[in-house]
């Protein structure tokens, strides 16, 4: 029996080195690939789905937070106290777009764990 939570970990982890990786497209084709190991270690089409989906919406959050923390980093490190609020305020932006588009990676991931779970069924003769 596969662990759901163990399988949406390390979708999410996936998700992640791919998004980071290559961002945008990277982002999808990690949610997908994320989804696929997700749902062939939570062993079975629901709870594969399940842990492709929960994959997906770790990494959106990850990603936009990850970007909101780098505009704030690089407007701070380049205009100083000011340069920093307004990098917060894209990071702000750009994190909310980053969501945005996380729904699509959250599809993406979720039909992976979808056929991930699909691959590992039993089958009845």
């Amino acid at each position: 029996m596969g662990s759901l939570w163990i399988g949406a970990f390390v979708g999410f982890l996936i998700t992640l080195g791919l998004g980071w990786l290559f961002p945008g497209l990277g982002h999808l084709i990690g949610g997908f690939i994320g989804g696929l190991v997700a749902g062939l270690i939570a062993n079975g089409m629901i709870k594969g789905a399940f842990a492709g989906l929960l994959a997906g919406i770790f990494g959106g959050i990850i990603i936009a937070i990850l970007a909101i923390i780098g505009f704030v980093a690089a407007g701070a490190f380049t205009g100083g106290v000011l340069g920093g609020l307004l990098g917060g305020l894209t990071g702000l932006w750009v994190g909310l777009i980053a969501v945005i588009l996380a729904i699509f990676g959250a599809i993406a991931s979720t039909i992976g764990g979808l056929i991930g779970g699909l691959l590992t069924r039993e089958r009845k003769h």
